[in-house]
């Protein structure tokens, strides 16, 4: 589904009255869901084939999983490909560690020929950045923990 689509749908949702928005196109799907004052984006569950809905399932091991680290993700705004830098040469925006202000620019986003500089939305210190250099993001992917005590 395009971005400008679901960019769209969320305006929609945030000027109306109301909570959940679900459309499929063909086989992609997005849930647009309205929580606590903000706008939340959350893949639809995927469509389970027939034939696979007739088999027994069996239950997976269940493994333990850690508990989530203590902050606040910085996510993806946008579908392209992820840059600490503004230039191959450069120093990169942020390194793990710094402190970081809301509005200062944390990487860029290139999406078709364009570079989106992305902006903190949090006040904090930078524990993790989660994603490699020139490596490819998708929309909602958590890109850097910030730790907002830190």
């Amino acid at each position: 589904m395009d971005i400008r689509k679901i960019r769209r749908l969320i305006e929609l949702l945030e000027g109306s009255d109301v909570n959940e928005i679900e459309i499929t196109e063909g086989e992609e799907s997005v849930r647009i869901s309205r929580g606590g004052g903000q706008v939340q984006v959350a893949p639809a569950p995927a469509a389970v084939p027939p034939t696979a809905a007739a088999a027994p399932a069996e239950a997976p091991a269940a493994a333990a999983e850690p508990p989530p680290e203590p902050g606040v993700y910085q996510e993806a705004p946008m579908v392209g490909t992820f840059y600490r830098a503004p230039s191959p040469e450069a120093d990169p925006f942020v390194r793990e560690g710094d402190y970081v202000n809301v509005g200062d620019t944390l990487c860029v986003i290139e999406a078709m020929k364009l570079f989106n500089e992305i902006e903190s939305e949090h006040a904090g210190r930078v524990k993790k950045i989660l994603v490699e250099n020139a490596q490819p993001v998708e929309f909602g992917e958590h890109l850097f923990l910030i730790d907002p005590d830190g």
